[in-house]
């Protein structure tokens, strides 16, 4: 069994635009980013306690230090707290960090996608080119979809005798139905494509992203896709980092599907996934 931590990047408002109440109109974000990243089921132990008791020996120092105590949902760790200062001064294990111990505690998470042979999968939406008809339910309803079907055939093509499960960031009791619903749907059906996810099986799981190092990681490496990809720069340092474990068609000839999916095809986006998957050799 595989498991997939999925989590988000932007919002979901397909609007590149936004009419305020009074009139004048505000730029809303154009990119939106969907991504998971994989691990086998009999690897968590590893991956958790590590992260786990990396996050405690921290807590212990605090406490010793300026007498908190913190609890494991209290260690949660999101790109937008790292990055930005004032959003860290909110979050007492955050802001008591040195930088040193910052920095190794992130360093720590992506340690974890080589040891542990994790890949990353990713679903851009660029909002720039969709259709009308798109609102925030289609548009995270069809980026999971196509995130299904990057899964289901790096599923077939290399752990063909496995299974996979989402395990999903809890947003809300309505989202979460929303897409649990499509998935189902998905799961009798087929995609749009006629891609049957014969490698994934149940609903998803919802958790709780402070209780889900899983789902933090995805957090880091979605962020770096995002920031990499609206900037135009795959040279961004944190994207490198983890360029090498995005899953790519270079791995099997038999699969023409890389790890990075761009839609609508009409995005400019795409040319910057091809020249991604042209400039890197096989890594693994």
């Amino acid at each position: 069994m595989l498991l997939f931590y999925i989590d988000e990047t932007g919002n979901r408002d397909p609007r590149t635009q936004i009419t305020r109440a009074n009139g004048s109109v505000a730029q809303n974000d154009w990119l939106y980013v969907l991504t998971a990243v994989s691990l086998f089921e009999h690897r968590w132990h590893g991956f958790d306690k590590t992260l786990n008791r990396h996050k405690a020996a921290l807590t212990l120092r605090l406490h010793k230090d300026h007498g908190v105590s913190l609890d494991l949902a209290a260690t949660e760790i999101k790109s937008n707290w790292i990055r930005i200062p004032k959003e860290r001064a909110h979050h007492p294990f955050l802001s008591k960090l040195t930088d040193p111990e910052l920095t190794g505690l992130v360093d720590r998470f992506y340690q974890q996608l080589t040891y542990h042979h994790m890949h990353i999968f990713s679903v851009l939406a660029d909002k720039r080119y969709l259709p009308d008809y798109m609102d925030q339910t289609k548009l995270h309803r069809k980026s999971w979809e196509l995130l299904l079907e990057l899964i289901e055939q790096f599923m077939s093509s290399t752990h063909s005798r496995h299974q996979a499960i989402m395990i999903n960031d809890d947003v809300s009791r309505q989202v979460n139905r929303a897409l649990a619903m499509k998935h189902a749907y998905i799961l009798d059906q087929g995609t749009a494509n006629n891609v049957w996810l014969r490698h994934i099986s149940e609903m998803p799981m919802f958790v709780r992203s402070e209780l889900s190092n899983g789902v933090q990681l995805a957090d880091l490496c979605s962020y770096n896709i995002y920031r990499a990809f609206k900037s135009g720069d795959l040279n961004y340092p944190f994207f490198a980092r983890i360029a090498p474990r995005i899953w790519s068609r270079n791995n099997n000839v038999r699969n023409p599907f890389p790890g990075l999916y761009v839609f609508p095809g009409s995005s400019p986006l795409r040319d910057l996934v091809d020249q991604f998957e042209n400039r890197r050799a096989p890594t693994w």
